[in-house]
């Protein structure tokens, strides 16, 4: 409700009773908390580094067959054969920066002269010093599998041609 109050100059002015500012006030913060829970900004940001991953698997897988279509079907030599792609050890690429890629797969050769790839795609959340944090291998039956283990929200992202 409006109450007339008098001003310096003897005019009467409407203006808004401290409860109804605060009633005001509140319901504003109640539907932003209402409007931020129905967002799930963790959810967004956790499917928005899902899809990049999802991006970087199909550009190494690309880029593998690519090169192994340039060099008469031999894929990288470092390239192992595993069942698993989960196994750090043997299967995880390494960076194209990386000081050491012992124990990791070494795709180097598709960023030699940048003819596959510029660099070797890193999971958005890997830490890791020398490795990108996707996994690569070849299967028993000799198809080339790259996945990427820390998707998140039980997301399985793998892809094998």
């Amino acid at each position: 409700m409006k109450n007339l109050r008098k001003n310096f100059f003897g005019q009467y002015n409407a203006a808004f009773t401290l409860i109804e500012i605060l009633l005001v006030i509140s319901l504003v913060a109640l539907l932003a908390g209402i409007v931020i829970f129905a967002v799930n900004p963790a959810k967004q940001l956790a499917d928005g580094r899902n899809a990049q991953r999802k991006t970087d698997v199909n550009t190494i897988l690309n880029a593998i067959y690519q090169y192994a279509l340039d060099n008469n079907g031999s894929f990288p030599a470092s390239l192992s054969t595993n069942e698993s792609c989960a196994s750090i050890d043997s299967n995880s690429i390494c960076k194209s920066s990386a000081s050491s890629c012992t124990n990791l797969t070494d795709l180097s050769v598709l960023t030699t002269a940048e003819k596959y790839l510029i660099s070797i795609p890193n999971d958005p959340s890997n830490n890791g010093d020398n490795y990108t944090g996707y996994y690569a291998h070849r299967n028993n039956n000799g198809r080339v599998e790259v996945c990427a283990p820390a998707a998140e929200q039980g997301a399985t992202i793998s892809v094998a041609r």
